[in-house]
């Protein structure tokens, strides 16, 4: 250490030292200016700013050197030998352009610290060859020592300079570099000087080709004008660039941030610029990110998040961008080349994918879940069934499916609204969940229909739990519409009920079919007769939905006869079914199936028109009774209908009479009475029929005046024999006559009967008595009113 500071402080002159560092210093920043141009263009652009930088570099280390050995006193006579001097201008040349070349290269792992180890053994060689021309009366001798700490120093910072230079474009960056390069330049010269030892010897005498040192001092004059000129070209382009850079920044920034997707802008790895976008998507200010590597923000690696065939691809790959709080976001990444100050950029589009992931997620749960209550689906239900039955099969042990539906939860929506129904639904849930056991399942299978699934359950366990759900859901709490969350059960077991999914849910259902038969809020297991009464029930409803269009329905008239007089009045049209394999079908089979299945509101109508264009063809104007199901009486456009038929078929409604049950007013009071209003009101009759089997029949008289009273078949049978049924029979014909209504009596069937409603002074009467249900054809005499031969009657 001695030894460097004496050669630096007492062997040199410190002024040109210091004029030394100051041209190494103005060298190296022009050079790295330079080193930066080319790196921002490609090709033949890159390669001349390289060598311009090169050229800058080279001379600027050549006059750093002679300047020093022009500050050395040896103390004895010296001269530089032209041929070595001018070599040495050479090597420093081409060695720094050797090492902007390697610092230059993609993809080579280190390249700028291996450009700047090549750069400092460029000094290296370019200082003992310049020391080779370097001639002095007297003998040269190296410290090894020293030539090696020389050699390190130049290679050791050359490389951290370059590496610092170009990790970024900033100035600062730039002038770390710069320094990091004279350090490493002026430490190679003084320490190699500081090797040499000058041993004077007069026998050795300077030759006579050697320059004087006053003309190496004019050559490196000129060498600092050229280092001045093309700092000044230096200056003048990163000047350039950087307005240029500025006014496309701006431009691009200004139409970027119009963009609802982040836009980022990059020159290899590097971000040049990016949006407001982009920015709030990582969570960063933009002038932050400027200059930063993109890896640093993109999760994945850069070239398998956004390769640069994705540019031409017809999807968008996607990404991972990672925020400043260490979020990771989901992207879209589209990748295409732009031309960016003067030279081809990367523009990358990323969309954020976190709404239409959050929107898959949502969809993806809802392919399995139901939307309402939260509750799996039928189809993550049947998948899970298909699991469970195969583990049971394979395990040996039992599996029970439990089938639910609402109570008359129809009645909960019309009464206290659907938001009521819905949270009646959630509560159900609610309820049946927390009486269900690890690895049970509760599923939504639609409407008020629900399902559990229950592995290793049998028969008793299977009851037990369905008990537990009635009563959990008798105590749920459902708001105004708790005191109806009551269910029925069906329950279906493998291997008993069968040993497919399809299978045990069929079960399942028509047990529950079934305990909604028996009375609702009570479980049912399957049976084996159940399911043969169930797809009895099932090929009657298909063959009804048929029936019309097949012709099997038709019509009977049974006549209506007044009492005192035995003259007919009208008749009552029946409806008959004759099936072309089951025969005739009981209407108290079918009727009912039409009600329940809605069928009813076709066949009503082929009735209704049929019976009165039947009647319209009578001579004699006798009424015609037609029997309306409660169905049709609420259907919309009953009423219209009724007087479409009538003027359709040119009946008179005088002569129209439609008798409604009393369980058809009491399913919706209001509305019924309006609608049979709006009948009465074109001058149709109605009639109250099985009156004293419904409910509230005083008060149905008297919410709406009916043209008559029918009193049912089970009291008229029995008032001969049971004096009950008399009472019951007289207390109505005294009502209809305080009420001003005449009364029919159904079911009349001997004379004993009769004589019995004529002594009560009934008014009509019809039954097998006075003429069984019959083709129209058999009853011609009382339709024409004239007798019909025998041989027509036949």
């Amino acid at each position: 250490m001695t030894t460097l500071y004496n050669c630096i402080f007492e062997n040199h002159d410190l002024k040109l030292i210091v004029l030394a560092a100051v041209v190494c210093t103005l060298a190296a920043a022009t050079s790295l200016t330079l080193l930066d141009h080319a790196r921002r263009n490609a090709g033949r652009e890159r390669r001349l700013w390289l060598s311009v930088a090169a050229v800058a570099g080279g001379i600027g280390i050549w006059a750093t050197h002679f300047i020093a050995m022009l500050a050395f006193s040896p103390g004895i006579a010296s001269a530089y030998e032209l041929g070595l001097t001018g070599l040495s201008l050479v090597i420093g040349i081409g060695m720094t352009a050797a090492g902007f070349w390697i610092a230059l290269r993609p993809g080579l792992p280190g390249a700028a610290w291996l450009g700047g180890a090549q750069m400092g053994l460029g000094v290296g060689a370019m200082h003992f060859t310049g020391m080779a021309a370097f001639e002095v009366a007297g003998r040269v001798a190296w410290d090894a020592g020293f030539v090696l700490a020389a050699l390190a120093a130049g290679t050791g910072l050359g490389g951290l300079a370059l590496a610092t230079a170009l990790r970024a474009s900033a100035m600062r960056e730039r002038l770390a570099g710069a320094g990091l390069m004279v350090a490493g330049i002026c430490g190679l010269h003084f320490t190699a000087m500081a090797a040499a030892v000058i041993m004077p010897d007069p026998a050795i005498v300077l030759s006579g080709t050697a320059v004087p040192a006053e003309i190496l001092a004019l050559a490196v004059a000129l060498a600092s004008i050229t280092i001045l000129i093309l700092a000044f070209a230096g200056l003048w382009l990163h000047l350039r660039d950087e307005r240029r850079s500025a006014l496309e920044s701006d431009r691009m920034r200004g139409l970027a941030n119009a963009a609802v997707e982040g836009l980022v802008v990059c020159d290899g790895d590097r971000i040049v610029t990016v949006n407001d976008s982009f920015a709030d998507l990582v969570g960063r200010p933009a002038e932050a990110l400027t200059g930063a590597s993109l890896a640093s923000i993109v999760a994945e690696p850069v070239e398998q998040a956004m390769p640069a065939e994705a540019a031409e691809g017809p999807e968008a790959p996607e990404a991972q961008l990672r925020r400043a709080d260490g979020t990771l976001v989901p992207v879209e990444v589209i990748r295409r080349v732009i031309d960016f100050a003067g030279r081809p950029h990367a523009a990358l589009a990323v969309r954020d994918l976190r709404a239409r992931k959050r929107a898959e997620a949502r969809i993806a749960y809802l392919a399995h879940h139901d939307a309402l209550t939260g509750a799996p689906n039928r189809t993550s239900f049947n998948a899970r069934l298909a699991q469970e039955l195969a583990l049971a099969q394979a395990a040996g042990r039992p599996l029970a499916v439990l089938c639910a539906d609402l109570d008359r939860f129809k009645e909960v929506n019309d009464l206290f609204g659907h938001a009521a129904g819905d949270a009646l639904l959630r509560a159900v849930c609610a309820a049946i969940i927390s009486v269900l056991s690890p690895g049970q399942m509760l599923a939504r299978l639609g409407g008020d229909e629900f399902a559990v699934l229950a592995p290793n359950l049998d028969a008793a366990g299977a009851e037990a739990l369905g008990e537990a759900i009635l009563a959990a859901l008798r105590q749920a709490e459902t708001g105004p519409a708790g005191a109806i969350a009551a269910a029925s059960l069906g329950i279906a077991l493998f291997p008993h009920d069968g040993s497919e999914p399809e299978t045990l849910m069929v079960q399942a259902d028509t047990a529950l079919y079934r305990a909604k038969q028996e009375g609702r809020g009570r479980l049912r297991f399957y049976e084996t007769r159940m399911g043969v009464q169930v797809r009895e029930r099932r090929q009657i409803e298909h063959d009804l939905r048929h029936a019309v269009e097949r012709g099997e329905l038709r019509v009977v008239y049974q006549p209506q006869t007044r009492i005192d007089t035995g003259e007919a009045v009208g008749f009552e049209a029946l409806l008959r079914w004759e099936h072309p394999v089951r025969g005739t079908v009981p209407p108290n089979l079918f009727i009912p199936i039409s009600e329940e299945t809605g069928s009813i509101l076709g066949i009503g109508e082929w009735v209704l028109r049929e019976t009165c264009r039947e009647a319209a063809s009578w001579d004699n104007p006798l009424r015609i009774a037609v029997n309306v199901s409660a169905v049709q009486l609420h259907a919309p456009g009953f009423a219209e209908l009724v007087h479409e038929v009538l003027f359709t078929t040119g009946l008179s409604p005088a002569r129209l009479e439609l008798e409604i049950t009393e369980t058809a007013l009491v399913r919706d009071l209001p509305r019924a009475l309006a609608t049979l209003r709006r009948v009465k009101a074109m001058g149709v009759r109605i009639a109250m029929d099985d009156f004293g089997t419904g409910y509230s029949s005083l008060s149905n008289l008297r919410a709406f005046p009916f043209d008559k009273i029918k009193i049912d078949s089970s009291f008229t049978r029995s008032v001969d024999t049971s004096e009950q049924a008399a009472t019951i029979v007289r207390t109505v014909l005294g009502l209809g006559r305080g009420l001003g209504l005449p009364v029919l009596a159904e079911g009349v069937e001997t004379k004993a009967e009769l004589e019995f409603l004529g002594a009560e002074d009934c008014h009509e009467a019809q039954g097998y008595l006075l003429g069984r249900p019959g083709p129209i054809d058999r009853f011609r005499d009382l339709t024409t009113g004239r007798p019909v031969a025998a041989e027509d009657a036949a």
